[in-house]
């Protein structure tokens, strides 16, 4: 039965081996200088003190295209091989009749449906997990000068979870296959539910794996600034505002300025803490202060200076607002990526095999 199902299954396993070939060649020619250049940019920054433009590495310039299609290519191989690996594995059968043969041959249905599932849901995730790791051999260049290893998109392209997601989707189709009895609505099918998966996971389950770590810090000029409403320097309105650390490869969940109490500071405090910078009225966004240096943004999005009374008025209702608010700052640290990578691929990998029990009982009771 395995000889068999690999006969089956020939023609789209080279196909996969094929591709990962030609991505692998053009990865290992490309690679090196993309290395080279990340290097020769570190050495020209640190000869010149850090003042050299080549400190804002221009690694990320270099080979653009390719790095859209490579992180591309990541993010929807595991949807591909649900839709052309998966969906067809037992829809074509039961479309053509042919699993009546096979039954036939003193194949039970449980082992038919298990060697043809095991054997290509493997298949999968050795194809999965090989492109994520040459894909991330290629791309730590890139990662040096984005360390945001955390942010949605990468989450996807790093590490092992791309394997996850490819034996899911594999099961997936061929559980909607089965159900369907139809290879072309089981891939459209296939291709909505692994989206609608992928989206949940991402914006719903993923920030609950583990609690973040919270710190709370001193109010300072580092870390706090005003949105200010109405014309600086005339009658408006003003937010207090924590800014988001930069925290290399964390994922921050969280910066807010609070009491003690964990209330944050309202307008009526605001306006009493600073009756100078704001005295009521209001209007359209106008501007931002950050340390009373920076200046205030205007409608057309450029810059231009805060008044000198306006900064020293900043000056004092931020003295105020210290003696009393804190900014707290809530984050995953980097060194829990490889847990967070744990976690969500062993979610996938148990509801794949939740749809290889699904089909199991499927076949056993539904299909004849």
């Amino acid at each position: 039965m395995i000889a068999f199902s690999w006969r089956q299954f020939r023609s789209q396993g080279m196909v996969g081996v094929a591709g990962l070939v030609v991505v692998a060649v053009v990865l290992a020619v490309t690679g090196p200088h993309l290395v080279n250049v990340y290097d020769t940019a570190v050495a020209a920054c640190k000869a010149s003190g850090g003042l050299s433009s080549a400190c804002r590495n221009p690694v990320g310039a270099t080979y653009k295209g390719l790095q859209i299609a490579v992180s591309a290519l990541v993010l929807v191989v595991p949807a591909l091989i649900g839709m052309f690996w998966g969906a067809p594995l037992i829809a074509h059968e039961l479309e053509t009749g042919t699993f009546r043969l096979a039954w036939t041959q003193s194949v039970s249905r449980r082992r038919w449906l298990f060697v043809k599932l095991g054997l290509v849901g493997l298949a999968s995730m050795v194809v999965a997990g090989a492109l994520s790791l040459m894909a991330n051999w290629w791309a730590s260049p890139l990662d040096k000068v984005n360390p945001d290893r955390f942010g949605p998109a990468n989450f996807a392209l790093h590490g092992f979870v791309p394997a996850g997601y490819a034996v899911f989707a594999f099961a997936l189709a061929a559980t909607v296959g089965l159900v369907m009895r139809r290879t072309l609505p089981a891939m459209a099918v296939t291709l909505a539910g692994f989206i609608a998966a992928r989206l949940a996971v991402t914006y719903w389950l993923r920030p609950h794996y583990m609690s973040p770590v919270t710190v709370h810090q001193a109010l300072t000029v580092a870390n706090a600034g005003f949105e200010l409403n109405g014309p600086i320097g005339q009658p408006g309105t003003a937010s207090v505002v924590a800014q988001t650390p930069s925290l290399p490869n964390a994922w921050v969940t969280g910066a807010n300025i609070v009491d003690n109490a964990g209330r944050a500071p309202t307008s009526a405090y605001i306006k009493q803490a600073c009756p100078s910078l704001v005295s009521g009225g209001g209007g359209p966004p106008t501007g931002f202060v950050k340390g009373g240096a920076l200046g205030s943004v205007g409608p057309g999005g450029g810059h231009s200076p805060v008044p000198g009374p306006v900064q020293n008025a900043f000056s004092e209702c931020f003295n105020t607002l210290s003696a009393k608010y804190h900014a707290v700052i809530t984050y995953q640290p980097a060194n829990r990526f490889w847990t967070f990578q744990t976690i969500e691929t062993a979610l996938f990998v148990v509801l794949a095999l939740a749809l290889a029990a699904g089909c199991a009982w499927w076949v056993r009771h539904r299909v004849t």
